[in-house]
């Protein structure tokens, strides 16, 4: 196992922006950027032995800032903070006074709000152990950033060991009680983005999902049976998708009320033998097909576009600051947050 740094490129404001590579013994391959803590890129193997890039991204700094990529964006490999997924209205309360933050999904708002995580440059540590090798990225989001109250100190911290698994452990803590959701939007193609994911199949352990209107939860919990939202035997992403405007993109409950580290869902291809499996301490799991990631001409090349990558992101269910019955994401001072997920490659 090995793990490199090198140049990315710069911002616009002409701060270094670092790459970092991760690869075990297995030719899985991760690559990192300390710029919104993306995963640019993961390379492992098919069943005959072919390496390919299972996750959307890009190649240079400059595509995920440019206005092409920003215009319609999907949040490629980032982590998504301080509060991922949405927030109705973008208003809440904590502690007696209110808050407002900025909208900017319809009337809501979506992953921390218009310069979020995503868009920050976090500092680095390199992590190199005899079983394990990763980075560690740290960024302090000042009072009233984005909107929301306190001091926080967040880490992300990225592992791959010769399990082939891609560890992701998230912390943070507050000097003034605020909301935390991290997850991380990677979007998974197991083809290696030569077809759309309609053809992967997936497996969630779900019995149950937050019922929505206008993308926002009513606070009820659902059954997925006799919707298509049932996943609980293995199906393709586009055997129940048609009556959906816009694909899948909802919150499913995992039964993990003590936080442990459990299975939460199983993306499998059958042409490539490639598997994604996903374990997880946070109570819910989102699925978003990508209906919405916009097709892009990079080098002479058109790329992505509608249904070209799938995110399985981990998380605390949306806007559970207003729905009190939910797994709170409240963080006070003394206290400290920490959710673990872990992706393993397979082949078969």
């Amino acid at each position: 196992m090995k793990i490199t740094k090198s140049l990315f490129g710069k911002t616009n404001e002409g701060q270094e922006v670092d790459l970092f590579t991760l690869s075990n013994d297995n030719r899985v391959t991760v690559k990192i950027t300390s710029y919104g803590a993306i995963i640019t890129s993961i390379e492992t193997p098919d069943k005959n032995g072919a390496t390919a890039n299972i996750a959307c991204g890009f190649e240079k700094l400059e595509t995920y800032l440019s206005t092409e990529y920003l215009g319609s964006y999907p949040y490629f490999g980032c982590i998504c903070g301080r509060v991922c997924n949405r927030i109705g209205e973008g208003k809440f309360a904590l502690e007696g006074k209110n808050y407002s933050l900025a909208v900017n999904n319809g009337p809501n708002h979506l992953h921390g709000g218009l310069v979020g995580f995503d868009r920050r440059l976090f500092s680095s540590e390199i992590i190199d152990e005899n079983d394990k090798v990763g980075v560690k990225l740290s960024y302090l989001s000042p009072d009233l950033e984005e909107g929301y109250p306190g001091n926080l100190k967040v880490t992300c911290t990225y592992t791959l060991n010769n399990a082939n698994e891609l560890a992701i452990e998230y912390g943070a803590e507050t000097d003034q009680t605020t909301i935390v959701n991290l997850t991380n939007h990677t979007y998974f193609n197991l083809t290696g983005g030569t077809e759309t994911i309609l053809n992967h199949e997936l497996e969630l352990p779900a019995k149950t999902f937050t019922e929505l209107v206008g993308s926002i939860p009513t606070g009820n919990i659902s059954s997925v049976e006799g919707t298509p939202f049932n996943f609980l035997n293995k199906k393709k992403l586009g055997k129940d998708i048609e009556p959906l405007p816009d694909g899948y993109d909802l919150n499913f409950v995992l039964d993990n009320p003590e936080g442990k580290l459990i299975f939460a869902g199983c993306l499998s291809e059958e042409t490539s033998g490639r598997i994604v499996e996903v374990f997880t301490t946070q109570p819910g799991i989102q699925l978003y097909t990508g209906y919405w990631i916009p097709e892009m001409n990079l080098d002479g090349k058109k790329k992505f576009g509608r249904y070209s990558g799938v995110a399985l992101e981990t998380q605390h269910y949306p806007d559970s600051v207003n729905k009190p019955q939910f797994p709170s994401v409240v963080l006070k001072p003394q206290q400290s947050f920490s959710e673990k997920t872990i992706y393993k490659f397979v082949t078969k």
